[in-house]
């Protein structure tokens, strides 16, 4: 199975559907629909194999599956992918929310005068950019996808969003991200001419080929904003709620489901291994950025009156929780950290589809506009609580292991950093039984009773695809270890790094095709 060009076709895949879709006529939405779902579930099928054929031992190969084509000889560049336990994890969370978001999405255009195949073309070109930027081995391939994702994203929040500030949004969300683009682009530049001209990242880690001193720390901070902007950390975070409250709640779901977290990932994949000393000289003060995010953004969720953007700032306070498992520098923190990327992804996107299914039966996201609606909507109340439980890990839900092992492994190295970060879980608890109590009890709000379509509980197709969301939400809660197996080699190998003894770390292995 390693012999087959298994991460090219992962990536492949999606985009040939973006064509595909693309071209299919405005009036034939169902066949753009069907297509699109097709392509998605193709590619979770390939996933699946890359899954099943991954080496989860001790000891094995960093990156796995890694595949090389030449790609612009003068320059010694490939187009290199490899998998390890961190991006196969991300990879996963990927093609499992893409056609749940799509599912989610199925009939919200039809009020909508914008094309149905654009939508679901969009949709594709996003999850193969997501899934390049887990899988590039290559420093400029990764930032090539990292901006390339820009595009089909902009469209999703310009084009299809909802509210009078979509496009200001859409336009905030683009500039911040080129912004921070550009300096990882300077960066990689100044990398490239530092180290001989080499992009490619395996030969960059196993030649320890990295700057010293100021150059370095110059580096580190080029990459950093990039990914800080990206993920999004406070105060980079900005953009976030307003892209987040007026993208679509499918597409917001993988914007902050996924998208958010190639920032965290890429401080895995690229700072920690390529400046370990400029980020032990940063630490802290990311650390202290992570802590103050973590309480900034939930005392600010707790004011927000619009249920997206209130899922969005949760969310802002989540990644602070990641930022500070990263930057602790300890096994469990860091594993917790990686869960967490993970476990988020499900529980805050199961949140916004939720949130989604609201908006479209109200015809509002404003939390005043409702009040009592649990008494017609029973399942998706129950559904709703169940996902605002989870995004505050609620323990028996996956969030909580995360959250358990980052504030674990973080109180071993820095006890007042922990005790204040845990501040964060008790007002995460205050805005989500804020939120459920507005809009699910209480006394009804009349106006509720004017539209019927606030008295249609689930669907089958709304059953169908928050089922899976829910199963794997219990199913880590309760049994963890196979996500914490899939991770921690990988996370050992980071460490290495920052601990200053690499030593002789597990050489990849796959198919080279020059």
């Amino acid at each position: 199975m390693n012999e087959l060009p298994l991460l090219s076709a992962l990536v492949a895949v999606p985009l040939i559907g973006a064509v595909v879709v693309a071209s299919i006529r405005r009036e034939n939405a169902d066949a753009a629909r069907w297509t699109a779902l097709g392509f998605s579930g193709l590619v979770a099928l390939i996933a699946a194999f890359v899954a099943i054929g991954f080496d989860y031992a001790a000891g094995a190969p960093w990156l796995q599956f890694t595949e090389s084509y030449a790609w612009v000889e003068a320059w010694d560049l490939n187009l290199s992918w490899g998998v390890d336990g961190i991006a196969l994890l991300m990879v996963l969370l990927t093609v499992g929310l893409t056609p749940i978001a799509m599912l989610a999405a199925w009939r919200d255009l039809d009020a909508v005068k914008r094309s149905v195949p654009a939508f679901f073309a969009l949709i594709l070109a996003l999850e193969a950019a997501m899934l390049a930027t887990f899988l590039a081995s290559n420093v400029l391939l990764f930032y090539f996808f990292f901006e390339a994702m820009l595009v089909p994203m902009y469209f999703l929040i310009g084009s299809y969003g909802t509210g009078a500030k979509k496009q200001y949004a859409a336009v905030k969300f683009f500039l911040y991200s080129l912004l921070g683009g550009l300096f990882m682009l300077v960066a990689v530049i100044a990398l490239w001419v530092n180290n001989g001209g080499v992009f490619d990242w395996q030969t960059l880690v196993d030649t320890e080929a990295m700057a010293d001193g100021t150059l370095q720390n110059w580096l580190f901070l080029g990459f950093f904003i990039a990914f800080a902007i990206k993920a999004p950390f406070f105060p980079f975070h900005t953009w976030l709620p307003d892209a987040g409250g007026a993208a679509p709640a499918a597409v917001a779901a993988l914007l902050v489901g996924v998208m958010d977290k190639i920032g965290t990932f890429a401080i895995l994949r690229y700072c920690l291994p390529l400046f370990p000393d400029a980020t032990q000289t940063f630490a802290p003060w990311i650390i202290g950025m992570s802590v103050i995010g973590v309480v900034y953004a939930a005392f600010v969720a707790i004011g927000q009156t619009d249920l997206k953007r209130l899922v969005a700032y949760t969310s802002i306070a989540h990644f602070g929780f990641i930022g500070l498992g990263i930057f602790a520098f300890t096994q469990a923190s860091a594993t917790g950290a990686v869960l967490y990327m993970f476990n988020h992804g499900l529980a805050t996107g199961l949140l916004f589809i939720v949130v989604g299914f609201l908006a479209i039966r109200r015809g509002s996201a404003q939390i005043a506009d409702y009040g009592g609606a649990a008494k017609t909507l029973p399942v998706l109340a129950g559904i709703f609580l169940f996902a605002g439980l989870a995004s505050l890990s609620l323990p028996g839900t996956a969030p909580f292991i995360s959250e358990f092992l980052v504030l674990f492994g973080a109180f071993t190295g820095n006890e007042p950093v922990a005790v204040v970060a845990t501040l964060g879980i008790i007002l995460a608890a205050a805005y989500v039984i804020w939120m459920y109590q507005r809009t699910m009890q209480g006394d009804r709000n009349p106006a509720l009773d004017k539209m019927p379509a606030m008295k249609r509980d689930l669907t089958l197709r709304e059953k169908a695809l928050v089922a899976p969301l829910v199963i794997a939400i219990l199913g880590f809660g309760f049994f963890p270890q196979p996500l914490i197996d899939t991770v921690e080699p990988a996370v050992d190998n980071t460490l290495l790094f920052i601990s200053g003894e690499p030593g002789d770390l597990p050489a990849a292995e796959g198919v080279t095709n020059e």
